[in-house]
C-alpha cells in the first residue's frame, strides 16, 4: 500500500503540473489573438479610432518581444518555477487591469503587463524537461506546443459571441479565471528542485535587444497605418536593424551573454527558428484572412463574427489532435519528418484557397490542413532545441524560437493587411498566394533540422 501511495503522488503532481503549464500556454495565446476581433467594439466603446485602438494588440506583442528573452534567461538562472509564478501573477495582474479598463491608456498598459506570458512557452518547455523522463518529453512538449495554435484559434472562435452578447470586458473575465486556475496549479504542481544556470542578467544586451525589436515589430505592425515610406517607419526600421548587429557584437564579448550565440549554431536551432519565423507568418495569414473572407458581404460569405469563428473550429481541433501525435513521431523518427509533413499540410491548405475559396468545404478543408500543419511542426521544433542545447541553456534556446514566430506573425499580419488594403477583386487569391509561397519555403528549410531524435 505504500508503494502504492508513493507512486500516486507524484503521478498525480505531473499531472497538476502539466495542467497547469497548458493553461498557462492557453491562457497566453488565446489573449494574443482574442483582442483583434473585437477591436471596433473597443474602439467605439472607449471613443477612440480603430487605429488608435489597435496599441492594444501592438503592446502587447512589444512587451512579449522584449520580455521573453530576459525571463527566459532569468528562469534559468534562478528557477524556473519562481519566474513562471512570477509572469503568471503579471498576466493575471494585467488581465484584471484589463477587465476593469475604461480608457484606452489603462488598456495598453494592462496589454504590457499581459505581454510579459511571453516567458510562458519557454520556461514550461524548461520546467517539463527538468521534472519528466525523457521518454515522455517530446509527448508533453508537443501538446504544450500546440496549445499555442490552439489557444490563438480558440481566442478567434470566441471573440464574436462574447462581444456579441455581453461586452469587450468579459473577454479578460473570462480568461483571468483560466490563468487564476493555472496559477494556483503552478503554485500546487511545480516542483522547484530543476537545473539552474547561476550567473549575472546581460544588462547591456537586454537593452539593445529591446531597442532593435521594439523598433522593429512597431515599425512592422504600424506600416499598415502609417505607409511603408513613411518616415516613422523608415526610421524604425533602419534603428531596428542598425542595433541587432551592435548586439551580436556586445553579445559575443559578454562572459554571460543574454543570449549565447553559439547556442544558435546547431542545425536543430536555427533551422527551428527559421521555420518558426515563416510558419508564423502564414498561421497569421489564416487568422487574418479567411475571417476577413467569411465576413466580406460581396464577393465574400457574409456571415456574422460568431459565424465566422465557427468556420475555424477545425483548425483549432487538428491542431490540438496533431501536437501530441508529433511528439510520438518525434521520439520514433526525429524532429524533420513532423517538421516537414506539417510545413507541406500549410503551404498545401494556402494553395488551395489560392485556386479554390468560394465554397465553405473548401475554407473547412483548407483550414483542417493549416491546423493539422501548425500543431504538427510548432510541436516537433522545440524537441528539435532541446535537443541541440544544454539543459540549463533551455529557457534562452527557446525564447529565441518564440521571438522568431512573434516576428514572422507581425510581419504576416502586416503583409497581408497592405494586401488587403488593395481592395482589388484579386486580393484574397494573391494573399493566399503570398502564404503558399511562405508555406513552400517553410517545407524547405524544414529539411535542414536533424533526420534523427
Amino acid at each position: 500500500m505504500l508503494d502504492l501511495g508513493e507512486k500516486a503522488r507524484p503521478r498525480f503532481g505531473s499531472a497538476v503540473m502539466l495542467l497547469s503549464l497548458s493553461l498557462g500556454g492557453l491562457a497566453f495565446s488565446v489573449l494574443q489573438s482574442l483582442v483583434a476581433p473585437a477591436l471596433p467594439a473597443i474602439a467605439r466603446d472607449l471613443g477612440v479610432s480603430t487605429a488608435d485602438a489597435s496599441w492594444v494588440v501592438t503592446a502587447y506583442l512589444l512587451s512579449a518581444s522584449v520580455l521573453t528573452p530576459v525571463l527566459g534567461r532569468l528562469g534559468d538562472m534562478m528557477g524556473k518555477r519562481m519566474v513562471l509564478l512570477a509572469v503568471l501573477g503579471l498576466l493575471a495582474a494585467g488581465t484584471l487591469l484589463a477587465a476593469l479598463a475604461t480608457d484606452l491608456a489603462t488598456l495598453v498598459v494592462a496589454r504590457a503587463l499581459q505581454g510579459a506570458a511571453g516567458a510562458i512557452m519557454p520556461l514550461s518547455i524548461g520546467i517539463v524537461r527538468d521534472e519528466l523522463p525523457r521518454e515522455r518529453v517530446s509527448v508533453v512538449i508537443g501538446l504544450l506546443s500546440a496549445m499555442v495554435g490552439v489557444g490563438a484559434g480558440v481566442g478567434i472562435v470566441a471573440a464574436g459571441p462574447v462581444v456579441d452578447h455581453l461586452s469587450w470586458h468579459w473577454l479578460f473575465w473570462f480568461s483571468l479565471i483560466v490563468i487564476a486556475v493555472a496559477l494556483a496549479g503552478a503554485a500546487a504542481g511545480v516542483p522547484g528542485r530543476g537545473r539552474r544556470s547561476p550567473g549575472r542578467l546581460d544588462l547591456p544586451g537586454a537593452a539593445l535587444l529591446s531597442v532593435s525589436l521594439v523598433a522593429l515589430l512597431l515599425a512592422i505592425s504600424k506600416a499598415s497605418d502609417w505607409g511603408w515610406g513613411h518616415p516613422a517607419t523608415l526610421s524604425l526600421l533602419g534603428m531596428g536593424l542598425l542595433t541587432l548587429p551592435l548586439f551580436v557584437r556586445v553579445e559575443r564579448r559578454m562572459r554571460e551573454p543574454l543570449i549565447d550565440l553559439r547556442l544558435l549554431r546547431p542545425r536543430g536551432v536555427w533551422a527551428a527558428d527559421l521555420v518558426s519565423l515563416l510558419l508564423g507568418f502564414a498561421m497569421f495569414g489564416t487568422f487574418l484572412l479567411v475571417p476577413a473572407l467569411l465576413l466580406l458581404p460581396d464577393g465574400g460569405f457574409g456571415v456574422t463574427v460568431t459565424e465566422a469563428g465557427l468556420f475555424l473550429l477545425p483548425t483549432t481541433l487538428t491542431m490540438l489532435v496533431s501536437g501530441p501525435l508529433a511528439g510520438v513521431l518525434v521520439r520514433r523518427h526525429g524532429p524533420r519528418p513532423p517538421t516537414v509533413a506539417g510545413a507541406a499540410a500549410v503551404a498545401g491548405a494556402f494553395v488551395l484557397l489560392t485556386f479554390a475559396h468560394e465554397e465553405a468545404w473548401q475554407v473547412l478543408a483548407a483550414g483542417a490542413l493549416t491546423g493539422a500543419g501548425i500543431g504538427l511542426a510548432f510541436a516537433a521544433m522545440p524537441n528539435a532545441i532541446i535537443d541541440a542545447v544544454p539543459a540549463g541553456n533551455t529557457g534562452e534556446a527557446t525564447s529565441v524560437n518564440s521571438i522568431a514566430r512573434t516576428v514572422g506573425s507581425s510581419l504576416g499580419t502586416a503583409v497581408i493587411a497592405l494586401v488587403l488594403s488593395e481592395g482589388s477583386g484579386l486580393a484574397f487569391s494573391t494573399g493566399f498566394a503570398v502564404c503558399a509561397g511562405v508555406g513552400i519555403l517553410a517545407v524547405m528549410a524544414s529539411f535542414f533540422l536533424p533526420a534523427r531524435p
